[in-house]
């Protein structure tokens, strides 16, 4: 039986006691300090219309080591039609990754009340954005989580090819000189695989994100000015 966790009290069942699925809890809210409780425990919520907050840590979890980070040629030299920058428009990000079309979903896991609640650890500075502009507009990006060193990605958005994974790759190259040690990719995709991402056991997970806490530094990530990859 999947606990449901009590309002009034921010804490979260072990990981552990997840069912095959991987769904650890249920119910409460999210309010920020809870939902940034759940990052720090390896735990994140994902739910569809009409139902209740479910609380995940799936085995094995699915991360994206940064110096395993495939940067095809063709990337590369794409990523240079784009500009990039950090921050800039965090709630325009997070609106669109809510409307993009996703295969095989009929509308979006995106709430609202999800959309506010990240908002407000951006706003906390714990949640941050990555933008990709062509020729001035918005066209990608992606949006996530800061644990420690451990940058939690959950969702990204693209209406030009290449817009979202060139957002992916100046996040890598960032984070590698921030000395962040992984992505937690959550779940497995096919998109995120071809660009390096692979599954390992939960326990080595928490493990490591147990260690990214402690080695946690302070990152301005607010790089308000235009980001060129050359």
């Amino acid at each position: 039986m999947i606990p449901q966790l009590n309002k009034y009290n921010l804490d979260f069942p072990p990981v552990e006691s997840a069912n095959e699925e991987g769904i650890v809890a249920w119910g409460a809210d999210l309010n920020p300090t809870r939902l940034y409780r759940a990052y720090q425990n390896g735990i994140f919520p994902w739910y569809g219309k009409d139902e209740p907050i479910l609380w995940w840590s799936p085995d094995p979890r699915f991360i994206l080591e940064l110096n395993e980070f495939k940067l095809s040629k063709s990337l590369k030299k794409s990523m240079k039609k784009f500009t990039y920058k950090f921050d800039y428009n965090f709630q325009e990000v997070i609106k669109q990754c809510s409307l993009a079309p996703r295969e095989g979903q009929n509308g979006t896991w995106l709430q609202q009340e999800m959309i506010e609640a990240y908002i407000e650890l951006h706003n906390l500075n714990l949640a941050h954005s990555v933008e990709t502009y062509y020729k001035g507009k918005l066209v990608g990006g992606l949006y996530g989580v800061s644990v420690g060193t451990i940058f939690c990605g959950e969702s990204m958005f693209s209406y030009k090819s290449d817009a979202s994974k060139a957002a992916l790759a100046v996040l890598v190259a960032h984070l590698k000189q921030w000395n962040f040690s992984l992505i937690d990719a959550q779940v497995p995709t096919q998109h995120l695989h071809s660009l390096g991402a692979k599954e390992i056991p939960r326990k080595q997970y928490i493990k490591r994100l147990e260690k990214a806490k402690k080695e946690f530094n302070k990152i301005q990530w607010q790089i308000n000015h235009e980001i060129i990859f050359t």
